[in-house]
């Protein structure tokens, strides 16, 4: 068992942020010559490569046995190859990633805290599984694939830097939920284990004064005061264009949402309660959404579009 003491963590996460580097130097082991993104705005989180301990070989339990869930704790849900699984973030704040496998295929499963944002991906076995690199672009984890070492962009789902520099993750569509409604949804679901190999408090939330704040920790390129910075919004990018579902704009109900976006007809299956929901497009197919705090999604696509539901007044 390995342990790791979090109070030390964010107390590291909390100092003073390292001066800029060099394109030429290495921020805990990596290189990042040539990086996609401006290197003065690659930030060291406080901890060490692999010091937030991604999974592997994940164990999950059956629904029946995830004593130790309420109905109101939030979970990522996947549904893929006829399997559905559920990650809580309780077990994610502490992990960031899990490497698993839906019926022989390979699928990451990523959450950032500082920016709140779930991102599930159809990976190649090949990558060798992605681990946490302890650094940060615009407040966001900088995931590396073991293979090439590489550092990827979460919210970007593409390579900043190293041999895979410039190549693109296929995101898959993930569910950000209360466990009450995931497990409703799909009662034969398995929920990822507290087992996971590592001591951890999996009850405390190391990051719940920094949700409660509207301060940031870390630098992001742009800021929007449209919203308060923690916001929670569902955005969608298509064909290059994005667009952001800020929750306080939608209705307080459960319904569902007619759209036009980037000449498609979508459809946002919403519920206030849960506060989650899911895109389709006008073959029902499900597509690709992210949540996540508002402040994350304009620094990443500062000419985001922002839908305003009607009945907002």
């Amino acid at each position: 068992m390995r342990r790791l003491s979090y109070a030390f963590m964010i107390a590291c996460l909390l100092q003073s942020l390292p001066p800029v580097v060099s394109a030429t130097e290495k921020m805990n082991g990596f290189n990042l010559e040539n990086a996609l993104v401006p290197v003065g705005r690659i930030q060291n989180g406080g901890v060490a490569r692999d010091g937030i301990p991604a999974l592997y070989a994940p164990k999950f339990v059956d629904a029946s046995s995830a004593n130790f869930l309420s109905d109101k704790d939030r979970v990522l849900g996947v549904h893929r190859n006829g399997e559905a699984r559920a990650y809580p973030l309780k077990i994610m704040n502490y992990h960031e990633i899990v490497n698993d496998d839906f019926n022989g295929a390979e699928v990451l499963v990523s959450f950032c805290p500082l920016c709140g944002s779930g991102i599930a991906f159809a990976v190649d076995v090949e990558h060798g599984g992605f681990g946490v690199s302890g650094l940060l672009y615009n407040s966001d984890v900088l995931m590396y694939d073991r293979k090439t070492e590489s550092l990827w962009s979460q919210i970007l789902g593409q390579a900043i830097s190293g041999p895979a520099r410039g190549e693109s993750l296929e995101a898959i569509p993930i569910s950000n939920t209360n466990w009450e409604t995931w497990r409703r949804r799909y009662p034969d679901t398995k929920v990822l284990s507290p087992e996971t190999g590592y001591v951890r408090n999996y009850d405390r939330d190391p990051y719940a004064d920094y949700r409660r704040s509207n301060k940031l920790w870390f630098p992001v390129a742009a800021r929007n005061r449209r919203f308060t910075p923690k916001s929670m919004v569902i955005g969608i990018g298509l064909d290059g264009l994005f667009k952001a579902y800020p929750l306080d704009e939608l209705p307080d109900a459960k319904m569902s949402i007619e759209d036009s976006f980037a000449g498609r007809r979508l459809t946002v299956e919403y519920d206030k309660g849960s506060a989650s929901a899911d895109v389709f497009d006008a073959s029902g197919k499900e597509w690709p959404s992210v949540t996540l705090f508002w402040f994350a999604w304009v620094a990443f696509h500062p000419d985001t579009e922002v839908y305003v539901s009607p009945d907002v007044k």
